[in-house]
């Protein structure tokens, strides 16, 4: 863990220590609060980069809660539907990333949105096989996944 991450972290937990309150929101405070002290101090410590890393993460979250209402929308009206043909499959999905963080947090991200599962990964570590609910064009579900969090994953962890 790099040394402003720590900070952050320690920080974090050092204003819900002194301010009594261990709940997500005071968390979340202290987080930002810790990110306004570290920014402050960026000059001296040296990594400027660090409150544009937390920014992109922050986007990927927002990303990650907008695809995951499209897809519960989607999947709600696929599952309202009086024929309900379906369209379900498993696909192999190349990988892009290949570090073994990026790999996890694309296939969590996958599998956390209504629809889809990540099933496995090769030994290899260039392909994920997915399993979609319904999937009638594998190429259209490969470059929505490559051009949403495969891309922001690469945007903000590289």
């Amino acid at each position: 863990m790099n040394g402003l991450r720590l900070a952050n972290l320690v920080f974090m937990l050092l204003w819900a220590t002194i301010t009594e309150s261990f709940s997500p929101a005071n968390l979340v405070l202290g987080f930002l609060l810790s990110v306004l002290v570290l920014y402050v101090v960026r000059e001296p410590v040296g990594q400027i980069g660090y409150l544009r890393r937390t920014r992109l993460i922050f986007g990927l979250i927002g990303m990650f809660l907008r695809e995951l209402m499209l897809s519960a929308i989607k999947v709600a009206k696929v599952l309202m539907r009086r024929d309900m043909r379906l369209n379900p499959g498993f696909f192999a999905y190349p990988l892009t990333v290949d570090r073994d963080f990026e790999i996890t947090l694309l296939a969590n991200l996958i599998t956390l949105t209504p629809g889809t599962m990540s099933v496995d990964v090769s030994d290899d570590r260039k392909t994920i096989f997915i399993h979609a609910i319904d999937v009638p064009d594998v190429d259209a579900a490969i470059a929505d996944i490559r051009n949403s969090f495969e891309a922001k994953i690469l945007e903000t962890f590289r």
